[in-house]
């Protein structure tokens, strides 16, 4: 289970390692001890830090690298910091502040709801039968076609109305793409796009595009946030599903997501509202 332990990371700033370049002589780095989990990692002004608190903070310093002495004496020295800083400020009485306090409750119900459905999921597991389920019926639903197509973007419709002016005067689509089309990605190839369905398109876009046939160019602008479009579509085609191996983990995700939103509605069905 990951726990976002942000302050740790935060104070990691103040650490005295926290911007060395090379690791410090292994005799002066103290390390957090790995072979016996029960010893406390330290002991400040009399309170022990347990190593578990070094083992989870450990996880979220880590970000990739090694595991090291050096790493290990970060940890240590950010949670002697984190221990050190809260209770300075404890002893302000700032945990009373309302604010502060909403906040901490909030972080702590954040914590134990995510441990909740963790839980849920692991005790309601994904089976074989319900990825094959979802599988199949995703072979009989119908599958949106993909489409091929390029476009000029332009910042006014006074410059997209003389682009399809122009194309209505043989100008070439891809020459008018590269001299005056708004969009970097697509400019220098012509204003091709890569094949994808509606739904990688902003709508009014999308619209547009699915109204047009084969070769066809839109005759109006086509406004969207980005600015104005002239669209024209080169192809389409009708994929195909994938095999269910190559599908199956992003079936998993949605069928867990879907028992979040069980796990939801049941801790819902009971509770008076108001």
């Amino acid at each position: 289970m990951r726990i976002a332990l942000l302050p740790a990371l935060i104070l990691l700033a103040f650490s005295p390692l926290a911007h060395s370049q090379t690791p410090a002589p292994a005799a002066t780095t103290p390390a957090v001890p790995a072979a016996d989990p029960t010893k406390p990692l330290a002991t400040v002004n009399g309170k022990e830090i347990p190593a578990l608190y070094g083992e989870l903070v450990k996880r979220e310093m880590a970000q990739g690298q090694p595991d090291s002495a050096e790493l290990d004496a970060r940890v240590r020295e950010s949670l002697i910091n984190l221990e050190l800083l809260s209770r300075a400020a404890t002893d302000k009485g700032l945990e009373k502040d309302p604010r502060l306090a909403a906040a901490l409750d909030i972080r702590r119900k954040d914590q134990l709801a995510k441990a909740y459905l963790e839980d849920y999921i692991k005790a309601h597991p994904v089976t074989d039968a319900e990825v094959q389920a979802a599988y199949d019926k995703a072979k009989t639903g119908p599958i949106e076609p993909e489409y091929r197509a390029r476009h000029i973007l332009v910042s006014t419709e006074a410059e997209a109305k003389k682009v399809i002016a122009d194309l209505g005067k043989k100008a070439k689509f891809e020459t008018l793409a590269k001299k005056v089309s708004k969009d970097p990605g697509s400019a220098k190839n012509g204003g091709v796009l890569d094949w994808a369905d509606r739904r990688a398109f902003v709508p009014e876009f999308s619209e547009a595009l699915a109204g047009l046939k084969k070769g066809e160019t839109t005759q109006t602008p086509v406004k969207t946030q980005f600015g104005y479009h002239v669209i024209r579509l080169d192809d389409t085609r009708q994929p195909k599903l994938p095999e269910l191996e190559a599908v199956r983990g992003e079936i998993v995700k949605q069928l867990q997501q879907q028992r979040v939103r069980d796990a939801v509605t049941a801790a819902r069905a009971n509770a008076k509202v108001e």
